[in-house]
C-alpha cells in the first residue's frame, strides 16, 4: 500500500479506495505516521459515495481496496506542505 501511496504523491495521480463504508476518490497529498505510530494519508476527496467534497485524514488500518488511477490532479491552493498531525512524512 505504501508504493502506490508514494507512487501517487508524486505522479499526482488520484486514488480510488473504500473507507467507512464508502468507496471514494481522493488526491493524496501528504502520507506518514502520527505520534501514536498509525499511517495516515492526508487527501482531498474529490469524489465519495453521497460524501462531499473536502480534506480528509484517513488511518491507513481502515482504507481496503486501494487502487492507482490513471488521472491527474493539481495539488489544492490551500494545501500545506505540513500536517501537524502526521509527525514524521514518508
Amino acid at each position: 500500500m505504501q508504493d502506490v501511496i508514494c507512487q501517487a504523491i508524486r505522479e499526482k495521480l488520484l486514488l480510488e479506495l473504500h473507507y467507512d463504508g464508502q468507496s471514494r476518490r481522493v488526491a493524496p497529498h501528504i502520507y506518514g505516521i502520527d505520534s501514536a505510530g498509525d499511517e495516515l494519508l492526508s487527501c482531498y476527496q474529490v469524489w465519495g459515495d453521497g460524501a462531499p467534497a473536502g480534506w480528509l485524514a484517513l488511518r491507513l488500518t481502515d482504507v481496503s481496496q486501494l487502487q492507482l488511477t490513471s488521472k491527474r490532479f493539481a495539488p489544492r491552493p490551500e494545501h500545506q506542505r505540513r500536517d501537524d498531525a502526521i509527525g514524521r512524512i514518508i
